[in-house]
C-alpha cells in the first residue's frame, strides 16, 4: 500500500481492475484520490485520464458487481426516458435514465457503486431505480445528446407543458428565506413540490399528506376517498419541503411549535386556477402538513351530476325554492356536505336574493353570496354571525355547522320569521339529525315547524368503465345483501379489476341518499317523545329509502360494487 493516500481506500471496482491487471496500486490509489478531489465518478477519472479504456472498464465492473452491460446502441433515442429528471440530475450524477418497466427505472451508469445517483433519480421520479452499465465513452455521448435536447426546456424533471403557464400567486420568493435554502440547492426541493401539486391535481386528489417519521418521510394523496402513497423522499429533506410549503401558504417558517393555516393559489391558465388549504402540525419528527384541494368547479357541477335519484332530485328543488323553512345535510366529514350545500347556493342565487354564509372555513368563493369566516378566537362564532346576518335583510342563510344550542335557537328562529336555512350536523342518519337537535335542547315544536328537509349522504367510489367486470353470485347471497326478490336476475353485478385509467377499479364518485321530507307525522311523533328509530320506521312507510338501499340502486345500475357500498354504508 503506497504511504502516500494513506487515507484512500479503494473500492471494488479498483480491486478488480488491480486484480485483471489494468492498474498497479499505487496508480489505483492516485486514480481514486485525484476522482474524489475533482468530484467525478472513478470511471470517468480513469477513462478521461487514459488508465484503461472503457470496455475494459465496463467488463470488469459487470463482472465485480454482477450488474448486466448494456448496449446504448440497441435502444432507440426517442424512447429513452429523459423527461423523468432534470437535465441538472443527470450532469450533476452523470447517469441517464433509460427506459421504465411498470414502476421500475432503469439507470444507465458507467460506474455501478453510483449509488448516490440511483437515490435521486428515485427521488424525483417516484420510481424503483436498477442500476444498468454502459461503457463510459458511450454514455458521456449520449448524455451531451440528451442535454443537447434538454437545453430549451424550462421544467427540468416534470417534462409537461400543463406547467408552463401555472403561477404559484401566493409565492414570494424573496421572503421567509433561510439560507440553506436559497440558490441552486433549492431547485430540486422547488421541483419536487410543485411537480406533487400538479399530480395531485390531475389525479383528481381532495387533500395532500406531508409526514415525517422516524427514518421516513412519506407522501400521500387522498383519491377518490383513500389514501395512498405516492412519494417517499429522503428523511433529511423534510425540514426544506415543509419549509417551501410554508413560504408558498405565507407562513412563518421559523415557528415550528404551535399548528398554523394557510393557503395557496395556483393559476393553472388565464381562466382556472385552485386554491390549497394548508394546516401545519407540530409532531414527534416534524411538522405534518396537510393540504385540501378547493376545486371552485365542484360547486358548480349542478345537481344532476350529484347521484340524486329523480324523487330524491324532486324533493330536494322543492325544499332550497321555499320561501322559508331549514334544510339540513348530515354525513361525516368527506362525505360531499359542502358541495351539496354549495350545489343548492348557486341553484337559487339570483339578483332578487340576498344569501349570507357563515362557514368555518370559507372554502371557495361564490360570485354575489356574502360570505364570512367564522373565527371564534375573536368572538365571532356561528350564533353571532347570524345574528348580524338577521340585521342585514336575508332572504337565504348558510350556516357552515349547528353545533351547539345556541345556534340551533339562532338558525329555527330565523327559519321561522321567513328566511331559509341552509345547514349540517354531524350524524349518522336523517333520523338520528332531528334527535340530535332535541338533545341539544331544542323544542320538539320548534323542530316540527321549521324543519322542510333532511338529506343524509356518503360518497362512494365509481367503478371504472373501461375495466370493471361482471360478476355472478348465488341468489341467497345477493338477498343477504339486500336486495329484493323482484330485482334479481335483472341486472348485471360488477366489480373492480384495475388498469392504468382507474385507481384499484374504481374511478370518480358518486352520492347516496337518504332524503326525507320532515312530515307532519314525523313532527307529531317527535313532539309525543318519538326517537330517532321512531322517526325511521315512518320515514320507511313513507317510502324514504335510507342509504343502504339508495347504495343498492347504484349497483343495480352498475355504478358501483358491492364490496364498495358495504365499505361506506358500514350494512
Amino acid at each position: 500500500m503506497a504511504s502516500s493516500q494513506p487515507n484512500v481506500i479503494l473500492s471494488g471496482l479498483a480491486r478488480k481492475l488491480i486484480q485483471d491487471g489494468f492498474l498497479d496500486e499505487n496508480s489505483a490509489l492516485d486514480a481514486v484520490s485525484n476522482a474524489q478531489k475533482n468530484k467525478v465518478n472513478l470511471v470517468t477519472y480513469l477513462v478521461e485520464n487514459n488508465y484503461a479504456d472503457s470496455n475494459s472498464i465496463a467488463v470488469a465492473a459487470s463482472t465485480e458487481f454482477g450488474v448486466p452491460l448494456f448496449d446504448i446502441n440497441a435502444i432507440d433515442f426517442e424512447q429513452i426516458a429523459t423527461s423523468l429528471v432534470s437535465e441538472a440530475l443527470i450532469k450533476k450524477h452523470h447517469a441517464i435514465p433509460l427506459f421504465k418497466r411498470g414502476k421500475r427505472l432503469y439507470v444507465g451508469v458507467s460506474d455501478p457503486t453510483n449509488l448516490a445517483a440511483l437515490d435521486e433519480f428515485k427521488f424525483h421520479s417516484g420510481l424503483t431505480t436498477e442500476a444498468v452499465l454502459i461503457e463510459e465513452t458511450k454514455l458521456t455521448s449520449i448524455i451531451e445528446k440528451v442535454i443537447e435536447e434538454k437545453e430549451s426546456e424550462d421544467m427540468g424533471n416534470f417534462g409537461d407543458d400543463d406547467f408552463e403557464d401555472m403561477d404559484l400567486e401566493t409565492v414570494d420568493e424573496n421572503a421567509n428565506r433561510d439560507d440553506d435554502d436559497k440558490g441552486a440547492d433549492e431547485a430540486p426541493i422547488v421541483r419536487f413540490v410543485n411537480k406533487i401539486l400538479l399530480d395531485a391535481i390531475k389525479k383528481g386528489a381532495s387533500d395532500l399528506h406531508f409526514e415525517p417519521y422516524e427514518k421516513r418521510y412519506r407522501v400521500r394523496f387522498r383519491i377518490d376517498g383513500i389514501l395512498s402513497e405516492v412519494a417517499s423522499p429522503p428523511i433529511n429533506l423534510s425540514v426544506r419541503i415543509a419549509a417551501r410549503l410554508k413560504v408558498m401558504s405565507r407562513l412563518d417558517i421559523s415557528e415550528k411549535r404551535v399548528p398554523q393555516d394557510g393557503r395557496i393559489k395556483l393559476k393553472l391558465s388565464k381562466t382556472k386556477s385552485i386554491d390549497f388549504r394548508v394546516s401545519t402540525l407540530p409532531t414527534l419528527f416534524g411538522e405534518k402538513i396537510v393540504m385540501r384541494i378547493l376545486d371552485s368547479a365542484a360547486a358548480k357541477l349542478g345537481i344532476d351530476v350529484l347521484g340524486y335519484e329523480p324523487e330524491q332530485k324532486a324533493l330536494f328543488m322543492e325544499a332550497i325554492h321555499k320561501p322559508q323553512g331549514m334544510v339540513l345535510v348530515t354525513g361525516p366529514t368527506g362525505s360531499g356536505k359542502t358541495v351539496s350545500l354549495y350545489t343548492a347556493v348557486n341553484i337559487i342565487n339570483t339578483v332578487e336574493t340576498n344569501i349570507s354564509t357563515a362557514e368555518d372555513p370559507v372554502e371557495i368563493n361564490l360570485e354575489g353570496v356574502n360570505q364570512v369566516n367564522v373565527n371564534p378566537k375573536q368572538g365571532l362564532t356561528f350564533a353571532s354571525a347570524l345574528r348580524s346576518f338577521l340585521r342585514q335583510d336575508p332572504d337565504i342563510v348558510l350556516v357552515g355547522e349547528i353545533r351547539d344550542l345556541e345556534t340551533a335557537e339562532i338558525a329555527i328562529k330565523a327559519a321561522q320569521t321567513g328566511h331559509l336555512v341552509l345547514s349540517t350536523l354531524h350524524t349518522n342518519s336523517a333520523p338520528e339529525t332531528i334527535t340530535r337537535m332535541i338533545n341539544m335542547g331544542v323544542p320538539a315544536f320548534n323542530i316540527a315547524t321549521s324543519v322542510n328537509l333532511v338529506i343524509a349522504q356518503r360518497l362512494v367510489r365509481r367503478l371504472c368503465e373501461i375495466c370493471k367486470s361482471e360478476v355472478k353470485l348465488p341468489d341467497e347471497v345477493m338477498k343477504e345483501r339486500g336486495f329484493q326478490d323482484d330485482v334479481l336476475g335483472t341486472f348485471k353485478l360488477y366489480e373492480p379489476v384495475g388498469c392504468d385509467k382507474c385507481v384499484n377499479g374504481y374511478k370518480g364518485r358518486v352520492g347516496v341518499y337518504q332524503v326525507m321530507k320532515f312530515s307532519k307525522v314525523m313532527g307529531q311523533i317527535l313532539m309525543e317523545g318519538g326517537n330517532a328509530l321512531d322517526i325511521a320506521n315512518q320515514a320507511e312507510k313513507e317510502g324514504v329509502k335510507d342509504l343502504h338501499e339508495s347504495a343498492l340502486l347504484k349497483v343495480i345500475q352498475g355504478v358501483t360494487s358491492l364490496e364498495e357500498i358495504n365499505r361506506v354504508t358500514q350494512n
